[in-house]
């Protein structure tokens, strides 16, 4: 896809969003049920994904990890929006390997130590580009990244999350 392409293509999507707001607004869903063995059926919508205790938790490392696949999810929002803005600005990637890596303290989810968060402490993310841009280029084109990159964002300034339940009796 060229540039003119991914601007006529959407093109009227914003053209709708200036017009009518409310219609940019979309409610995107998650949904699993637990398993057998402290696990949680993730349904994606493409394939089931098993999420289940990472092995620094007591985990065989058959599951995925939850910390794990946010890591994943920052990769490939931040791949998908690179190769979008790429396409804007007219810059050619002849490739680009995405990768993030996370440090966790386990000792704070497993609750050892009450002094340790639980959650990464810090996140990197890293891009290999092959590309002939310049320097001004690839820093407009990572700035851009950052900027439109919705789970780099939402990591970066959490959503306020809700927390309901209900019993359903059987």
């Amino acid at each position: 896809m060229n540039a003119d392409e991914l601007r006529s293509l959407q093109a009227p999507l914003k053209a709708q969003y200036r017009e009518h707001p409310e219609t940019a607004l979309v409610t995107l869903r998650a949904k699993g049920q637990i398993g057998n063995d402290i696990t949680c059926q993730i349904e994606t919508g493409k394939t089931r994904v098993e999420a289940g205790l990472h092995p620094a938790t007591g985990g065989d490392g058959l599951s995925a990890c939850s910390a794990e696949m946010l890591l994943e999810a920052l990769v490939g929002c931040a791949g998908v929006t690179l190769r979008a803005v790429a396409t804007a600005l007219g810059i050619q990637l002849r490739g680009a390997t995405i990768e993030a890596e996370g440090d966790l303290d386990f000792r704070g989810t497993l609750g050892v130590s009450k002094d340790v968060p639980v959650g990464f402490k810090q996140i990197r993310l890293h891009f290999d580009l092959d590309t002939d841009a310049s320097e001004d280029q690839l820093a407009t084109l990572l700035r851009l990244t950052e900027r439109y990159c919705v789970v780099y964002q939402t990591v970066c300034r959490p959503a306020k999350i809700s927390v309901l339940h209900r019993a359903i009796a059987q």
